[in-house]
Parts: C-alpha cells; structure tokens; sequence
C-alpha cells in the first residue's frame, strides 16, 4: 500500500489520523512462514533477504506464528536519522552475500516495522488502528530491527518536531483505513518537509521537446568563503512562463567559462555569469552538501550574490 503526497488533516478531523515519521529507506515486506526462515521482498517484489543478513534472525525472534510485515529498510546516522545515501551502499548486493556480509558490518542496516497485513490468517480487512495494535502486541524490539512509535492527533505539532530535528517527513494514515495491496491510497498521505535555500544560478542545460530552446534545468550553487560551489541541478517547479523569463535572464549572462569551484558532472552545460539569485524548496542535503529533491520556488531580485557569502 502507497501513499499519496498531501498536506496535513486539518485540525477539524486530525484526531481520526495517526502520524508517523516518514523513513528515508528502502520500502520491504518481510515474510515469517514460521518455519524458523525469513524472506524479505523489496517494492519491485524482488528476494533481497541475501543483502541484509542482519535481518535473518529475526526468524528465530519472531518465534513460529506465520505472519507478513511490512516496514523501511534503512542505514541510521549519527543522530539517529534515516540516511538514503547510506543505505545505497547496502543496496543491490543480493546477488553477493559475501560482499552484503562486509557491508553489514561497515553499514548496518536497520528495519522499522510500520504495519502487518498476515497474522495467522489475512488481516487486511481490519483497519489501521486494529492493525497497529497487533503490531505492537508483537513486540518487535531487536539489533537491527524495531517498530517506531505514531501518534493519533496533533498532526501540527508532530510537523513541527519533525522539522525541527531535520527529517524528511511525515505519514498521516486515517484510523480506518484498510489494508489496500498495490494501491496508493489517499487514506494514507505523505507529508514532506521542505527545506529553503538561496543559491546562485552559474549553469543550465536545455530541455527537450516542447522544452527546446528554454532551460530544462538550471546548475546552482552556494558561496562558501568567496566560493561557488556547486549543489545540485534543479529542473522541476517552474511553469512555462517562468522559463521563458528565465531563458532571456540567462541568454544576457552567458559566459564560457563555468564558474563553480569545480566542474558539475552533467552533460551539455551551459555556463553563466554567477549573477541570478534563485530560492529552492528541498527535502535533505548528502554528505556532501548538494541539495536532495530541490525545486524551483522563485528568483530572488532583491538579493545580489554577495549577500550569501
């Protein structure tokens, strides 16, 4: 079952939705037969038990009832975070156990249980809150897997916490949704929170199509002690009117030389005078500062380059 994105319920109704914290993870359904054996299946419905033999004692944990869980996958940080980049290290090594073993101890892998749809016999007809309480009767505490808590109501105040200590998000589930396999439902919604940056526009590459002639993305960077240096591409959050304005501003600062402390890695960039001052909406940065899922908010002319160092 998917979520959809959307905003927080309304005060009005928030206390017919639980909240949880958004993981930034691989999504997985993990299979107990109760036979002593675990099998862990990704999204695609792909076997990727063989990339996290962390988990495979959970088998002998969860003891000998059948049962089918559904849960994130993810790499923690320092502070305790989900971190994708992280966990993209552990990811895709199924196919090689000796190497996931290796991994496991450099990256370990963490599994964060949020529903069970097959406990004994199907329980996909029951609604969440029924659900959520058989989960938690469960129990489910151990070295590399647990089950995070939610909170029914106060929507607002869980958004609050959860920007102030950097995470991606939240998930609003309605107390009587049922268990909806494949679908992306609008009983479940999925609440990001959004980040804002000042950057300066030192690139662009063209887009295609219908596209062709304006910018189908734009290379941004951050100053650092007099320095641009690069911090992603953003390529989403205009309208068409908005790139036409921007293809004329970027025509008049074309420059030959790229401007960023060092070259961007993208093909068919076109340089510009690092002049233009942009504000991105985004959900994370990596480790190494560039910018995670940024969009485009809007041009901020009454900010020179100067003003960010």
């Amino acid at each position: 079952m998917l979520a959809t994105p959307g905003a927080l319920p309304s005060p009005t109704v928030e206390d017919q939705w639980a909240f949880e914290v958004k993981q930034d993870g691989q999504r997985a359904m993990i299979y107990l037969p109760g036979d002593g054996t675990v099998l862990v299946r990704s999204r695609s419905g792909a076997d990727i038990t063989a990339a996290y033999p962390e988990l495979l004692p959970l088998a002998d944990a969860f003891g000998g009832r059948p049962a089918v869980l559904d849960g994130e996958i993810v790499a923690l940080d320092d502070q305790g975070h989900s971190d994708f980049e992280r966990l993209q290290q552990r990811m895709g090594l199924a196919g090689s156990p000796a190497r996931a073993a290796r991994m496991a101890e450099l990256v370990p892998a963490h599994l964060m249980f949020f529903d069970v749809v097959h406990l004994d016999s199907p329980v996909t007809a029951l609604p969440y809150s029924e659900r959520r309480g058989l989960l938690e009767g469960l129990g489910l505490a151990g070295p590399a897997w647990s089950t995070p808590g939610a909170i029914v109501g106060h929507g607002a105040q869980a958004w609050e916490v959860a920007r102030d200590a950097g995470l991606e998000g939240l998930l609003a589930k309605r107390l009587t949704s049922r268990y909806e396999p494949g679908v992306r439902s609008k009983a479940w919604l999925k609440i990001k929170i959004h980040h804002l940056a000042d950057v300066v526009i030192g690139g662009w590459v063209p887009g295609r199509g219908r596209l062709n002639g304006l910018p189908g993305a734009v290379l941004v960077g951050e100053r650092r002690e007099g320095l641009l240096h690069y911090a992603g591409s953003v390529g989403t959050g205009w309208n068409m009117a908005d790139r036409v304005r921007l293809a004329e501003l970027l025509r008049i600062a074309a420059a030959d030389h790229c401007p960023f402390t060092e070259v961007p890695p993208v093909a068919g960039a076109r340089w510009v005078l690092p002049r233009l001052v942009g504000e991105v909406r985004y959900s994370t940065r990596t480790r190494t500062g560039r910018l995670r899922h940024p969009s485009w908010h809007r041009l901020r002319p009454d900010l020179a380059p100067d003003d960010l160092t």
